[in-house]
């Protein structure tokens, strides 16, 4: 569902997938190539939410803004089921593991992995290629190149999983 919100209207690329539960609301900008899977709401009230080409938001997941801390996802960034991003930016080829929280002003770098269920406190800057684990979130070690890697490979299934769900039919 698109909803505009006075004179803030969602913009979805062509190429993008969104689907047909997910909640776009407000100044929403949805790259070609990217998807917004089952139940997701993305609540951009006061600030804008970019997502970037080719990056997936999961089943369940929430973004929303706070006034001057929009939402940036980068290209090829992947955010597993039921994660919270909340006026914070998450930088090209990052994954965001399911059930975790990114809290207001955070940066993670590029190349980064964010732990299930890890808490990144607001305003924590998150170097790139970092693997960020527990309650609140610590920077545990850099990851290698194959790691790295398959963050990337990641968001490209769910590149063919959008090619699978958009040619869908609803049968009930």
């Amino acid at each position: 569902m698109l909803i505009a919100l006075g004179d803030k209207i969602p913009q979805v690329a062509d190429g993008a997938w969104i689907a047909p539960n997910a909640t776009l609301a407000g100044s929403v900008v949805i790259g070609d190539g990217a998807s917004v899977w089952y139940g997701a709401v993305l609540r951009a009230d006061n600030e804008p939410i970019t997502i970037g080409a080719r990056s997936n938001v999961q089943d369940n997941c929430a973004f929303h803004v706070d006034k001057g801390k929009p939402v940036v996802l980068g290209e090829d960034v992947s955010v597993g089921h039921g994660a919270v991003i909340h006026g914070a930016t998450v930088e090209d080829g990052a994954l965001v593991g399911m059930g975790a929280i990114i809290m207001n002003g955070a940066v993670i770098g590029a190349g980064s992995l964010i732990a299930a269920g890890a808490l990144v406190s607001e305003g924590m800057v998150v170097p790139p290629r970092s693997l960020v684990a527990g309650v609140p979130g610590k920077v545990r070690r850099e990851l290698s190149d194959e790691e790295v890697q398959h963050l990337r490979d990641n968001a490209g299934i769910y590149e063919r999983h959008r090619e699978l769900h958009r040619t869908g039919t609803v049968v009930g």
